[in-house]
């Protein structure tokens, strides 16, 4: 590559002059950023592989589909922000729900920490987005451009047709998939049956324009431009993923004392007295596909993102040159240190940090899946009425003034009937019950009254109680301040 020709204060600003007095060979100038290299990874078969690419079509498959399937007459999966309202499936989830969402991000979290603390990133490497739309996009490079070698032609090649249409039908198709991903997204905000029609009117909200084109464009970005990038400067669990690490921790490995020294099989043919060679042949197969550009026998580096394409290749090449299979493998530091046994990493499995993460994990899902299972569908808040305080009516009885935020969170509509405890002689006027729809909030004023002399002057306390007259289960009763006034 041609190198630019720069002027005198380019170049002073670059390389500044030597300190006073000094020489140029006393100084080093360092670098504070690193111009990118290029990367173009191998495509490679293996078994670890085939995982990527049965992570990439369940992932993708989740995340396409879902907005599809319909439920009772519904999107089956609907984030609707405009109506405060969470469908997942059957489970209709209103901001008074934000504890499960919690519990969920809880769940998700130790999840983390423990498949990490098990088997390293095997996350990152299989089913994180940045991993999973970069396999995609990359597969549809290769598919237009061509392999490796052809693509770096490619790249070196001055523009001309078969460049320019090459590189213009990629970018299409790396545009429509950005696209499509973009509209999905926004898919789980507002209806997808309804958003793709808009779509094609020109009829969308501003918001809905806005995070279908952002979303596009990161993904876009992402996944074709940036890709390891990401990985590398972007992403912060590469930073603190050490803090979850530990010398029994699953990650891949070179198994040095099997590879080294290492030389071409050639050169190893020719050596002769009582020298031996490792069976890495620095064939380098194993950078070739690593999509973050390392090479992996200089140990581990927080830039492995853990896919095991390195694994495949540098198996695929035992194979070749009849050499068993591990030279690359998923190994701990320990087992490589005191030369464990499959059996022997499996024992050490069981460890405190283990079984901590395990135990806090059983203990928040429990937690959640029996929250859920209790979990009563139908919500009740009672709301004194300021204006109208304890006050007394005809023949003495004493008379509150409530209303009444029914929440129905079922996919069906009931009847409610309302009544009042705490008190003798307690009743609620109006007496007759109330229908709310299904997944519908309804607001209900209510009267309360006792007959005099009963209860203490000021306030008592009281339930107010919501019983559904076809289903006995669907019950709630909420505490209230009933306000006697004093003589």
């Amino acid at each position: 590559m041609d190198k630019a020709v720069k002027t005198p204060t380019q170049q002073q600003e670059e390389d500044p002059p030597p300190p006073s007095g000094g020489k140029q060979d006393d100084y080093t100038v360092i670098r504070m950023y690193a111009a990118r290299e290029q990367i173009y990874p191998r495509e490679i078969q293996g078994r670890f592989a085939s995982l990527r690419w049965l992570c990439v079509f369940l992932t993708q498959l989740v995340f396409y589909g879902l907005p599809w399937i319909d439920w009772n007459g519904r999107q089956a999966v609907l984030f609707d922000l405009a109506s405060r309202k969470f469908y997942l499936f059957g489970l209709v989830l209103w901001p008074q729900d934000f504890i499960w969402l919690a519990a969920l991000l809880i769940i998700c979290a130790f999840s983390l920490f423990l498949f990490t603390a098990i088997a390293g990133r095997v996350w990152c490497g299989y089913s994180c987005p940045q991993t999973v739309y970069t396999e995609i996009f990359m597969w549809i490079e290769r598919r237009i451009e061509g392999n490796r070698s052809a693509r770096m032609r490619l790249d070196r090649q001055p523009l001309s047709f078969d460049k320019l249409w090459r590189k213009s039908a990629k970018h299409l198709a790396w545009g429509a998939l950005a696209l499509w991903t973009g509209i999905s997204f926004v898919g789980f905000f507002s209806p997808i049956r309804e958003l793709l029609p808009a779509l094609g009117h020109f009829g969308l909200g501003p918001w809905e324009m806005f995070w279908i084109v952002f979303y596009a464009f990161a993904t876009y970005g992402n996944a074709g431009w940036m890709r390891e990038q990401v990985c590398k400067y972007m992403c912060p669990y590469a930073r603190f993923q050490s803090a979850m690490f530990d010398r029994d921790s699953l990650i891949i490995t070179y198994d040095g004392a099997r590879g080294e020294p290492r030389m071409p099989a050639a050169k190893a043919a020719k050596l002769e007295g009582g020298s031996r060679a490792g069976d890495c042949i620095d064939c380098t197969m194993c950078v070739q596909v690593c999509p973050t550009g390392i090479d992996i026998r200089q140990g581990l580096q927080y830039m492995c993102i853990g896919c095991a394409a390195c694994v495949d290749a540098c198996d695929s090449v035992m194979d070749k040159i009849k050499r068993p299979r591990g030279l690359i493998r998923y190994s701990t530091e320990n087992a490589l240190e005191q030369g464990f046994s499959t059996a022997g990493i499996r024992r050490r499995l069981l460890r405190p940090r283990i079984l901590i993460y395990s135990a806090i994990l059983g203990a928040v899902i429990a937690v959640f899946a029996g929250s859920l299972l209790v979990r009563t569908p139908l919500k009740l808040d009672v709301i004194r009425d300021r204006g109208s305080m304890g006050r007394e009516v005809e023949d003495g009885i004493i008379e509150n003034v409530y209303r009444l935020q029914i929440i129905n969170t079922d996919e069906r509509g009931h009847r409610y009937r309302i009544s009042a405890s705490g008190l003798s002689g307690i009743s609620v006027d109006p007496p007759e019950p109330v229908d709310v729809a299904a997944t519908l909030t309804q607001s209900v004023p209510i009267r309360v009254r006792v007959p005099h002399g009963v209860g203490e002057p000021g306030s008592n306390k009281i339930h107010i109680e919501l019983q559904a007259e076809d289903n006995p289960a669907l019950h709630v009763s909420e505490k209230a301040v009933f306000l006697v006034p004093r003589p």
